[in-house]
C-alpha cells in the first residue's frame, strides 16, 4: 500500500523503520513542527522528522492538520492507509476521509484499558502486571475505534514507563506493519472494543510527579518508575526541588517518620506511610545527577535538614 505515517516522539521511530523496510511505500511523513529540545532548548526536528530527512522521505510538519495546505498536500498524496505512532495532535474529519483505508493508530495499551496520552505510566502508576500495544483504526472519539490486532507484554517490578515504552515501541511496530499487512490483503477486520474495562490516561503533570511520602512505600515506588523519565519525580529539600529516580523497598529497617532520612553505610532511606525506600540516583537543583550516598554526604557537611518535603 502507498501510505504516509504520522508520528513525532523516539518511541514513533521503530514504526517509522519498521515501515520504511515494510513492502508498503511510505510516500510522506506527518510530524509536529520543529521545536525545543535539549538542554540548549534549541530549535529541532522531531526525532520522527530527522529519521524521515535521513530517509529522503517528504516531510509535512502542519502546525494543524486541519491546516487546507496540509489536506490539499494529503489529497495529492492519496495514500491507501495513514498509519499513526504518537503524533499528537488530533486528526479531523475531513483528513480521516482520504486514505481508502483510513488511519490506523498504534497505542501502547490494551484497549479499552488506558486511553488517552499516557497509558504506559497509567500502568505502572495502578500497579498493572500484564500492557500491551492495540492498532486499531482511528475515529473521533479518543483512542475509541474498532481493534486490528493486540500484543501483550509483561511489566516487570523495576520497569520505569521509559523501559516499558522502548519494549512496546518495538512489539508495537512489527504489530502495525502486519496490521497493514492483513488490511492490504483483505484478510484482517477490525472489531468493537468492549463496552466494559474503559479507563483513561490523562498526561501526567509536574504535580503529578510530585511525592507524597505520607503514601506506602508501593505506591511511591510505582509513582516514581511511573514518572520515569518524564516528567520526573521529584520531592523538595530545605525548599529545594530534588529529582528522583527509581527507589528500593527496604522492609526491616526500622520506623522513620514520613520523609525522614537515615543515612546508613549503604544506603539512603527515606520514610513513607509504610516500610522504609533507598533512594536511587538523585539531581538537586542547580547540580548533575548523582548517586544518592553521593548526595546526602554533601547535605550532611553543610548542615542541611535530613528530611524531605
Amino acid at each position: 500500500m502507498r501510505i504516509v505515517f504520522a508520528g513525532t516522539p523516539q518511541t514513533a521511530v521503530p514504526s517509522l523503520t519498521a515501515l520504511l523496510r515494510s513492502r508498503h511505500t511510505v510516500a510522506a511523513v506527518l510530524t509536529r513542527p520543529d521545536a525545543p529540545a535539549g538542554r540548549g532548548r534549541k530549535v529541532a526536528p522531531s526525532p520522527v522528522a530527522q529519521h524521515a530527512a535521513e530517509a529522503g522521505v517528504e516531510i509535512l510538519r502542519p502546525a494543524k492538520p486541519s491546516d487546507p495546505e496540509f489536506l490539499a498536500r494529503l489529497e495529492e498524496i492519496a495514500p491507501d492507509c495513514c498509519p499513526v505512532t504518537a503524533y499528537g495532535a488530533l486528526i479531523p474529519g475531513r483528513a480521516l476521509a482520504i486514505p481508502e483505508h483510513g488511519w490506523v493508530n498504534l497505542h501502547f495499551s490494551v484497549l479499552p484499558a488506558w486511553r488517552g496520552a499516557a497509558p504506559v505510566q497509567h500502568a505502572i502508576l495502578h500497579g498493572d502486571e500484564i500492557t500491551g500495544a492495540t492498532t486499531f483504526s482511528l475515529v473521533r472519539e479518543l483512542d475509541a475505534g474498532p481493534v486490528y490486532g493486540v500484543v501483550t507484554e509483561p511489566i516487570g517490578p523495576g520497569d520505569t514507563a521509559g523501559d516499558l515504552l522502548g519494549r512496546l515501541s518495538v512489539s508495537g511496530a512489527e504489530l502495525l506493519v502486519a496490521t497493514l499487512d492483513g488490511i492490504e490483503s483483505g484478510q484482517l477486520e477490525a472489531r468493537p472494543q468492549p463496552a466494559e474495562g474503559i479507563s483513561l490516561a490523562p498526561k501526567l503533570g509536574k504535580e503529578d510527579a510530585r511525592v507524597s511520602w505520607k503514601l506506602p512505600a508501593q505506591a511511591i515506588d510505582r509513582q516514581i518508575r511511573a514518572c520515569t523519565p518524564a516528567p520526573g519525580a521529584w520531592t523538595t529539600i530545605s525548599g529545594l526541588g530534588l529529582k528522583l529516580w527509581p527507589v528500593a523497598r527496604v522492609p526491616g529497617t526500622g520506623d522513620l517518620g514520613a520523609g525522614e532520612i537515615k543515612v546508613t553505610r549503604d544506603a539512603v532511606l527515606v520514610g513513607t506511610g509504610t516500610v522504609p525506600v533507598a533512594l536511587g540516583d538523585v539531581q538537586q537543583e542547580g547540580k548533575r545527577r548523582m548517586p544518592a550516598a553521593d548526595w546526602a554526604r554533601g547535605i550532611a557537611n553543610a548542615g542541611g535538614p535530613l528530611a524531605l518535603g
